[in-house]
């Protein structure tokens, strides 16, 4: 039987809002169309706040991105640790006993299921063999995560807790040292189920540690808005090659228009759609077909590709605030064309 609290909510898309009157009613209304009047508004708006930064600054904050980053953290540490709730409904890929899983494994004795050993004994049984043998974590695993981008564990930690799959091997990199270093230190890290480390999305020529070809899924939620424009593609190519055919790639990020893009003051443009925050840290906002450009050249084949309007409110201020997200699914052939020898 499954507890109250494991029962899935629906996924987006199936609350509406009908009756403008009953706006606050709830605290968010899901797919909410936009009236023309309300798009030309928002291109008005940030055509006024588009004068970009001159060139010596934006050098800067991309020297010190790092830097940016790592006081991020600091300053928020656990504080910014959110549930995300709607992970599992949205991305059922990280869920357990996903069909995926059973799918696209590696070639493993599978012994224990002839044994008819119970899940937990099963577990034990990983364990005994802790997927982290030779230089390689995760080598005995037989369902491999990566997420990047990883931060204090938003996404990590709820996929360990609900994910009890005895094959599965969770890694997970930041560009920042401290966010690594606190997921390291939360009490739920399990190094035979997991492994952290300290990575730069945007350095293509950086060493993942696991070989190509052997990832499940790669999870990049708000993360590659953090990068340059001019990176993103060579990141996006870089992480499909780590895709196992028949993998996916998972993004969530900023969409064009969404309520944090219109919120930016001038000053604050570094180039079309890409911004700075106060502290230092940058945000990008995608359309779905820059997405899908990027994907398919990096030879991901599209499973989703859908734009999620939200309308948030806070019924206390009486304000109404519009979201926009992008979520995208993208696999890996499961016959790669043959490459050409040069």
């Amino acid at each position: 039987s499954v507890s109250p609290s494991h029962v899935k909510r629906p996924q987006f898309g199936t609350r509406f809002l009908t009756d403008p009157r009953q706006v606050f009613q709830h605290n968010a209304w899901d797919n909410v169309e936009w009236t023309e009047e309300q798009e030309a508004s928002a291109k008005k708006k940030v055509l006024e706040n588009s004068q970009p930064l001159p060139s010596e600054k934006q050098e800067e904050y991309d020297c010190r991105a790092n830097e940016y980053w790592n006081d991020f953290y600091t300053i928020h540490e656990n504080r910014f640790f959110k549930d995300r709730h709607w992970l599992f409904t949205e991305f059922p890929e990280l869920a357990p006993q996903c069909s995926l899983n059973h799918e696209s494994r590696l070639e493993v004795s599978d012994d224990s299921q002839k044994d008819g050993l119970d899940q937990e004994e099963q577990r034990r049984e990983a364990a005994a063999v802790s997927h982290t043998d030779g230089d390689i974590p995760g080598t005995s695993a037989t369902y491999r995560i990566l997420e990047v981008g990883c931060g204090v564990g938003n996404t990590v930690f709820p996929i360990l807790k609900t994910n009890n799959d005895p094959g599965l091997f969770v890694y997970c990199c930041d560009f920042s040292s401290t966010a690594v270093e606190l997921v390291k230190s939360n009490p739920e890290y399990d190094p035979e189920r997991c492994f952290a480390f300290v990575h730069d999305l945007s350095d293509v020529e950086a060493n993942y540690p696991v070989p190509d070809g052997t990832l499940d899924v790669i999870v990049l939620i708000f993360v590659l808005s953090a990068l340059h424009p001019d990176k993103m593609q060579a990141s996006i190519s870089r992480l499909a090659r780590l895709l196992k055919p028949g993998g996916v790639m998972l993004l969530r990020d900023y969409g064009r228009y969404d309520m944090a893009q219109l919120r930016f003051k001038k000053g604050r443009c570094l180039s079309e759609n890409f911004y700075v925050r106060g502290d230092g840290t940058r945000v990008y906002f995608f359309t779905q077909d820059e997405l899908h450009e990027m994907f398919t050249e990096a030879g991901l084949e599209k499973v989703q590709n859908l734009v999620d309007r939200r309308l948030q409110v806070n019924r206390g201020k009486q304000l109404t605030m519009y979201r926009v997200w992008i979520q995208c699914k993208y696999r890996k052939a499961l016959h790669q064309p043959a490459e050409t020898q040069g």
